[in-house]
C-alpha cells in the first residue's frame, strides 16, 4: 500500500480501511519525525490536530505515539479542531508544525493526513517531496516505525492534550469588527455541517450578542449522509433555514472549516467567486490598500478587474493554497483567495480560513446594510459582468486523464465556441483565453479522481456556449 502514498494539492488523502490505515498512517508520521529532527526542530514540539471523521481521534493518538517514541513533544487537541485553529496555533506557540488529520470536504469514507510546517501554512512542495522521500526510504527499508504507548506518553509529559480555541478566537476577534455587526441586528444563521466548525463562528458570534441561529451543531462522522462541502448541493438545509427564520444570512464551513459557502437572505448560495470580490472592496473601503490580491488560475478575473482599477497588485497562482501561501510569505497581501472556497487576510496566518471568511462576511453585510446580491449586482455594474461554472467529471482511468491534458496542451484548439482562443496558459491545467475576455480551464484534480471544467463569461448565455463544447474538447 505504501505506494499509494502520494501528497497532492494538499496532503495525503484516501479510503480508510483501504490504502489510508493505521500501518500507513504509523509510516507517515514516522516520515514527518524524520523531517522534523532532520531540520533541527526537534525541540520545538509537534501540535496533532484532527477532523469529525471517523476513526480521526484514533489517527490522532496513534500519531502521538509515533512522535512521541522520536522523543519529539507534542500537543494533540482535546476535541476535533478546525484546520486554521491548528495552523494559528503553530505560529502562536513557536512549533516545528502541526499533523492534521482530515479529507477536508471529501465523502466520509475518506480520511487524510497533512503537514503543516512551522510558517503555519500548507507544506510547499520541497517539504512535501522530502516528507516522501522518507516514506519511501522506509518502505524499502521494511523499518517498523518507532511507537510509544499514549498512556506511558502522557504519563511522561512528551505528549499533552490543549484546547487552542481561546488564543484563536482572541486574535480572530482582532481582525473583525464584531461590534459593526451587532449593531446592525442582522440575523445570521450558520452551518458547521457536523464537523470541526462547530463551536467556532457561531460561538464567536453569539458571545458578541448577534442574533444566531445554528443547525447541524453535533458531530456526525457521516456527515448527514452527504459530504461536508459548504456549496450549492450541500447546503439545502441552511437555504430553508435562512428563508423559514427571515435571516439575513447564512454562513457554512467545510469538513475541516478552512473552506466556506453564505446563502443571501433569499436563499442565493454564494462561492468564492461572488464574495472575494465583495470581501475584496470591503477591506479596500475600510483603507487596507497596501499590498497585493492573490488569487489561483481557477478563480474569477473580477478580482482582477477590481485591483486594476485601485492600481493594487494582482499575482495569478496554480490551484492550491500552499502557492498563496508562498506569496503571503514573501509580500504583503491584502487578500488571498480560491474558487473552491479558500481566503485568508494579511495580518493572519498563511492558511486559508472559513472560520474568518465567514465571519468578514458578516462584517461586510452589517456595513452594507443590504443583501450580498444587491451588493454584488453593483458591482459588477462598476467592474464588469462575471458568470462563472465549474464542471467536475469523473477519470478514474489515470492513463486516459494524463492522456487528455497531453493532447490538449500539445494541440490546442484555435476556436472554441466560434470564438478565437486568444492565449493559452499552462500554469496549472490548460487555460484558453478567449476573444472579449471569456476563459475556461481544464485541470486535473490533485486530490481527487476528477478533471475539473472550469469557465467565466459576462453571461449565462456565454458559459451555455462554453459549457456545449465541452464534449467536443475532451473527445
Amino acid at each position: 500500500m505504501t505506494s499509494e502514498i502520494k501528497f497532492g494539492t494538499d496532503g495525503w488523502r484516501a479510503v480508510m480501511c483501504d490504502a489510508f490505515t493505521f500501518a500507513n498512517v504509523r509510516l507517515v508520521i514516522q516520515a514527518v519525525a524524520d523531517h522534523v529532527i532532520e531540520n533541527d526542530m526537534r525541540d520545538r514540539g509537534v501540535l496533532v490536530g484532527y477532523d469529525a471523521r471517523f476513526l480521526s481521534p484514533g489517527f490522532a493518538n496513534v500519531a502521538a505515539e509515533v512522535l512521541a517514541a522520536n522523543k519529539i513533544p507534542t500537543l494533540v487537541t482535546d476535541r476535533d479542531t478546525p484546520t486554521p485553529v491548528v495552523a494559528f496555533t503553530v505560529a502562536d506557540r513557536g512549533l516545528a508544525g502541526a499533523v492534521m488529520f482530515t479529507a477536508s470536504h471529501n465523502p466520509p469514507e475518506y480520511n487524510g493526513v497533512k503537514w503543516i510546517p512551522h510558517y503555519a501554512g500548507p507544506a510547499d512542495p520541497v517539504i512535501t517531496k522530502e516528507i516522501e522521500g522518507h516514506i519511501a526510504r522506509h518502505a524499502k527499508a521494511e523499518l517498523t516505525p518507532r511507537t510509544l504507548p499514549l498512556a506511558e506518553a502522557m504519563k511522561s509529559g512528551i505528549v499533552k492534550s490543549i484546547d487552542p480555541s481561546g488564543r484563536y478566537i482572541s486574535h480572530i476577534q482582532s481582525l473583525v469588527n464584531l461590534d459593526t455587526i451587532v449593531k446592525s441586528h442582522i440575523k445570521i444563521v450558520c452551518d458547521p455541517l457536523f464537523s470541526t466548525g462547530r463551536g467556532y463562528t457561531d460561538r464567536i458570534l453569539k458571545e458578541a450578542g448577534c442574533d444566531v441561529e445554528t443547525i447541524h451543531a453535533h458531530r456526525d462522522p457521516l456527515f448527514g449522509g452527504g459530504s461536508p462541502d459548504p456549496s450549492e448541493g450541500s447546503l439545502a438545509e441552511l437555504r430553508e433555514t435562512v428563508i423559514r427564520s427571515g435571516a439575513d444570512l447564512g454562513l457554512a464551513t467545510d469538513g475541516d472549516a478552512d473552506r466556506f459557502g453564505a446563502v443571501d437572505s433569499d436563499g442565493t448560495c454564494l462561492g468564492a467567486n461572488q464574495t472575494i470580490p465583495l470581501l475584496l472592496l470591503h477591506l479596500l473601503r475600510a483603507g487596507k490598500k497596501h499590498g497585493a490580491v492573490v488569487r489561483t488560475i481557477a478563480t474569477t478575473h473580477l478580482i482582477d478587474r477590481i485591483a486594476r482599477a485601485h492600481g493594487i497588485d494582482l499575482v495569478e497562482t496554480p490551484v492550491g493554497f500552499k502557492y498563496i501561501c508562498q506569496v503571503m510569505r514573501e509580500r504583503n497581501v491584502i487578500i488571498g483567495g480560491e474558487e473552491s472556497g479558500g481566503l485568508s487576510i494579511g495580518g493572519h496566518v498563511p492558511e486559508k480560513d472559513g472560520i474568518l471568511a465567514n465571519l468578514l462576511l458578516a462584517e461586510f453585510r452589517a456595513v452594507e446594510g443590504r443583501s450580498l446580491c444587491e451588493s454584488l449586482r453593483d458591482v459588477m455594474k462598476e467592474y464588469g459582468t462575471s458568470h462563472t461554472r465549474r464542471v467536475d467529471l469523473e477519470f478514474s482511468d489515470g492513463a486516459k486523464r494524463d492522456a487528455l491534458m497531453r493532447r490538449l496542451m500539445e494541440k490546442p484548439p484555435m476556436q472554441v465556441a466560434g470564438r478565437r482562443v486568444r492565449d493559452v496558459s499552462t500554469v496549472d491545467g490548460v487555460r484558453f483565453g478567449l476573444d472579449g475576455g471569456d476563459w475556461f480551464l481544464v485541470r486535473a484534480s490533485g486530490t481527487e479522481p476528477v478533471v475539473r471544467f472550469y469557465a467565466e463569461a459576462d453571461s449565462d448565455e456565454g458559459i451555455s456556449a462554453l459549457l456545449g463544447e465541452l464534449n467536443a474538447l475532451l473527445g
